[in-house]
C-alpha cells in the first residue's frame, strides 16, 4: 500500500512538472509598451499608433500591453528621450530635433532644404546613410529607432495679414517653435523672431496674440484648429519632416528575437498607414484652409532657400555634421 501511494505521488509529481513546463510564454505578464507623443487625437501620428498596438496584438497575442498617451499628458514634448533613457519610458515619437540635443551630427536632418520630400525621405533613413545615423542614436543614446514617419512639410501660419513673399518679410515676425537651439536656429534661418512655445499652448498664444505664427505640417494646422486662430498659410515647403517611432534600448534588449520582429512589423504597419493617409491629405488642405477664409500662396521658394541653405553652411552647427554627408544624402535619388 505504501509503494503504492509512493507511486502514485511520483507520477503526479512529474506530471505537474511536464504542465508546467510546456506553459506557453503567454502565461508571462504581458510588456508594458508606455508610448508618449505631443499628437493630438486627429493628428496622423496619433491615429498611426492604433495601428501599431493592432499589428503586435495580431503577431504576438497577449505578449504586450500598449498604451498610448497623447497631448504629452505623460511626457511633455521633447522630455521623452531623457525618459527612455532613465528606464522612465517604453517608446515615444521623437524628431531630429530632440535627437541632435545630445547627438549634433544629427543636426544635419534639422536643416532646412535638405531632404525634397516623403519620397526622398524614406529613401534616406532606409539606405546606408540612415543605418549609419540610426546606429549612432542606438550607441550613444541607448535609444532604438524602429522606423521613420512622415510627419509632413512644414509651412508658415500667421495670424498677420502681411504678405510673405521673401525672408525679409519676416522681419520681426514671432514664430513659434520648439524649445531647442535647433529649432530655434531654423526660425532664424526664415527670417523671424523665433519663440519657444509647447505644442499644448500654440493656440491660446496666436488667439491672444504672444506670437504671430507657427510652423507645421498642414494636416497638424487642421487637426489641431490652428486655421481658426490664423489667417494665412505661406507654404515656404522649408522642411520635410520626420518622426521616429522608437523604443527605450533598455526595454528593446528584453524582448526575444520573435517579439523584436514583432515591434519591428508593427512599427512599419503604423508608419505606412500614417504615410499614405498624411500624403494624400496634404494634397486637399489647400482647398480647405481657403474654404475657411485663409490666403494660401507660394512665397519666392528660391529666395528662402538660398538663404537658409547659406546661414546653416555658414554656421557652427554644420560643422558637426559628419563629412560628405550632404553630399551623400543629394545623391539619394
Amino acid at each position: 500500500m505504501f509503494a503504492s501511494l509512493s507511486r502514485r505521488l511520483f507520477i503526479g509529481t512529474v506530471a505537474t512538472a511536464a504542465i508546467a513546463a510546456l506553459a506557453p510564454a503567454q502565461a508571462a505578464d504581458p510588456i508594458k509598451l508606455r508610448i508618449s507623443t505631443p499628437a493630438v487625437e486627429a493628428d496622423w501620428h496619433a491615429k498611426m499608433l492604433p495601428v501599431f498596438k493592432q499589428e503586435l496584438e495580431k503577431t504576438a497575442p497577449g505578449q504586450f500591453d500598449v498604451e498610448i498617451h497623447l497631448n504629452g499628458t505623460l511626457f511633455k514634448q521633447g522630455t521623452e528621450p531623457a525618459a527612455m533613457q532613465r528606464g522612465n519610458l517604453e517608446m515615444a515619437m521623437i524628431s531630429a530635433f530632440d535627437i541632435s540635443k545630445q547627438i549634433p551630427e544629427w543636426s544635419i536632418f534639422t536643416a532646412g532644404y535638405l531632404l525634397r520630400d516623403p519620397d526622398h525621405q524614406r529613401k534616406v533613413f532606409g539606405s546606408d546613410v540612415g543605418q549609419e545615423m540610426y546606429r549612432l542614436v542606438e550607441d550613444k543614446m541607448g535609444i532604438k529607432i524602429l522606423d521613420v514617419g512622415y510627419l509632413g512639410t512644414r509651412q508658415l501660419n500667421l495670424r498677420t495679414e502681411k504678405e510673405v513673399k521673401t525672408p525679409a518679410d519676416l522681419a520681426g515676425v514671432k514664430l513659434r517653435m520648439p524649445g531647442s537651439d535647433t529649432w530655434l536656429f531654423l526660425g532664424k534661418a526664415l527670417g523671424a523672431n523665433p519663440l519657444p512655445v509647447a505644442f499644448g499652448e500654440i493656440y491660446t498664444a496666436l488667439q491672444t496674440g504672444a506670437i504671430d505664427g507657427q510652423d507645421n505640417p498642414l494636416p497638424t494646422v487642421r487637426a489641431a484648429k490652428f486655421y481658426e486662430v490664423t489667417k494665412q498659410v505661406v507654404l515656404t515647403d522649408h522642411l520635410v519632416d520626420a518622426i521616429f517611432l522608437s523604443m527605450a534600448g533598455s526595454t528593446w534588449k528584453k524582448l526575444d528575437e520573435k517579439q523584436k520582429a514583432a515591434v519591428t512589423n508593427a512599427a512599419k504597419a503604423a508608419v505606412r498607414f500614417n504615410n499614405e493617409n498624411r500624403i494624400k491629405e496634404e494634397t486637399e488642405l489647400a482647398d480647405f484652409f481657403k474654404s475657411q477664409g485663409l490666403k494660401v500662396y507660394k512665397p519666392d521658394v528660391e529666395a528662402f532657400r538660398a538663404q537658409v541653405q547659406k546661414t546653416y553652411l555658414e554656421s557652427e552647427l554644420s560643422k558637426a555634421w559628419p563629412k560628405g554627408m550632404v553630399d551623400r544624402v543629394n545623391a539619394i535619388k
